[in-house]
């Protein structure tokens, strides 16, 4: 893990020396999974869920929020992902595509770096669960959240449909659990 962790903090560089756009990385913060387990798998696995049933993230913002910054978070990781299993073919352009879908609908600029957002939504989520104004305004900061703290927890407290998030989250699901595994069946 360690090794891999050096070689993808080494690519920016390396791109950079080589004239390519630079390779984003994103990460989760320690401690994201209770236990030993994996975070990229377990982000799948609750985005997976939450976006498989839209009406379980309706007024909840902090739950929306943390499935949102899952789905940031495998944005970024799944391009370099070793874990995958079975891939889908067309899992990196729905992610994408989804990436465009889930930061229109809660006002993410454009040029918002994914760790940013990735912060900004689990400290929304924390600031939620433990009822704190004063950490949830600094949380959803105005440079990457254009609709403000208050327009922005609006968003995730009334969420719009996101075909296009649901259905990457599901791909996503696919292709990091074990094939004896039915998405269907994914508990948290």
């Amino acid at each position: 893990m360690m090794l891999r962790r050096s070689v993808l903090l080494a690519l920016p560089a390396l791109a950079a020396c080589a004239g390519l756009p630079p390779v984003e990385t994103a990460s989760l913060p320690s401690g994201f999974v209770e236990g030993a387990g994996d975070p990229t798998r377990a982000a799948a696995l609750h985005a997976g869920s939450a976006f498989g049933q839209p009406a379980s993230l309706a007024g909840r913002p902090g739950v929306a929020a943390r499935a949102l910054a899952e789905m940031e978070y495998l944005a970024v990781e799944l391009p370099s992902n070793p874990v995958a299993r079975n891939p889908v073919p067309t899992l990196l352009p729905q992610m994408q595509a989804a990436r465009s879908e889930w930061r229109g609908a809660i006002g993410v600029a454009a040029d918002a770096p994914p760790q940013r957002v990735i912060n900004g939504l689990l400290a929304a989520s924390r600031a939620l669960e433990e009822g704190r104004q004063d950490a949830l305004r600094a949380a959803l900061a105005p440079e990457v959240f254009t609709a403000g703290p208050e327009g922005t927890l609006a968003r995730l407290n009334a969420l719009p449909p996101l075909p296009r998030t649901a259905a990457a989250a599901a791909a996503a699901e696919r292709s990091l659990i074990a094939p004896e595994r039915s998405p269907v069946t994914s508990t948290l």
